[in-house]
């Protein structure tokens, strides 16, 4: 079991809330601004060669067990989070947020998700120590996940159906028009939500959703809750960045759905062969190497097929996924 010391957790935290203050400064207020694809560019590099010094750095001083334990939650959690800008690019879409204005819901909803997952990774943790049938839950969890990604993967998820949203504009008196990049300002002397105010709603509940799911995958490559929230919280860091450098590219992922799908569910299987392993020893288990391996030979056949289908097809796009069955007229009445 990895011995990680108060020292280090401290040290580790101090580094993210560091890099989660930086791009709170550089996104919020005054600073407020359309982010270029230069300067995307270099913020994406840098967060991705932080991620690996840290994975490197760790490594040496860990053991590269763990140094690959890392490497493979990393990856993973960067996967998903690509998809998770799929429901971003929709969610600003829908709402036409100003582009001056993304970065800031953005970083908002990026600390958020930090919060969230660090909260789930708490419990995911203490229930795994404590009942070892949670890997068949994770797992099965995992495998169910997959199953209704891969069916929907031609479909998009409606911010119509997110329900904070709705009650939010059932409850509360908000603006037709952005005030600034305010969520609350006053009209006459009333004080009422704008529409920036909904967004950040949608990317909230989005973060919690995506956290049901990534929590689970990332513990099937690793038991360490150290690992799982530096894999996690790397991830998120370069999220923000990496929005503004393939916002305009996303579309031509036509098969990241897809990919996503096989992922989950071989982490799922991965799982439930976990505990199976805990019962009887002659069940086998997938090693942490080769997880890395399939993991990043899914991702480049995906990432490969997805270009081979839009040169044959220009028209083809791709679709984030849904989790849930379509609505429809008939089922709306």
């Amino acid at each position: 079991m990895l011995d990680v010391s108060l020292a280090a957790w401290a040290i580790t935290v101090a580094v993210i809330v560091g890099l989660l203050a930086l791009d709170l400064l550089r996104s919020g207020g005054k600073r407020a601004h359309i982010v270029g694809f230069r300067e995307a560019v270099w913020w994406s590099v840098f967060y991705i060669a932080v991620a690996i010094a840290f994975g490197v750095v760790f490594g040496f001083l860990a053991g590269w067990d763990y140094g690959t334990e890392y490497f493979a939650g990393y990856i993973v959690e960067k996967s998903l989070s690509v998809d998770n800008l799929f429901v971003f690019v929709i969610i600003m879409t829908t709402f036409a947020v100003p582009a001056e204005h993304q970065q800031k819901v953005l970083t908002i909803g990026i600390v958020g998700a930090l919060v969230l997952r660090a909260i789930f990774i708490a419990l995911g943790a203490a229930l795994i120590s404590t009942f070892s049938f949670m890997f068949l839950v994770f797992g099965l969890l995992l495998i169910g996940t997959a199953i209704q990604l891969f069916r929907h993967r031609d479909e998009d998820p409606s911010v119509e159906d997110n329900a904070l949203v709705a009650f939010a504009r059932r409850r509360f008196p908000i603006t037709d028009d952005y005030h600034g990049g305010s969520f609350v300002t006053r009209v006459a002397g009333r004080r009422m939500l704008t529409p920036l105010f909904l967004v950040l709603l949608a990317v909230a509940t989005t973060d919690i959703l995506f956290a049901l799911d990534s929590i689970p995958a990332v513990f099937g490559v690793t038991e360490e809750a150290y690992i799982v929230f530096v894999a996690n919280a790397f991830a998120l860091l370069g999220l923000r960045a990496l929005y503004f450098l393939v916002s305009g590219l996303l579309d031509r992922l036509v098969y990241l759905s897809v990919g996503l799908s096989l992922i989950l569910a071989f982490i799922g299987a991965k799982l439930v062969l976990h505990y199976g392993h805990t019962l009887d020893d002659s069940v086998p288990e997938v090693s942490t190497g080769a997880s890395l391996v399939v993991i990043g030979v899914v991702l480049a056949v995906t990432v490969a097929a997805s270009i081979a289908k839009t040169r044959r097809d220009p028209t083809a796009r791709a679709h984030a996924g849904t989790l849930r069955e379509p609505r429809t007229p008939e089922r709306e009445g």
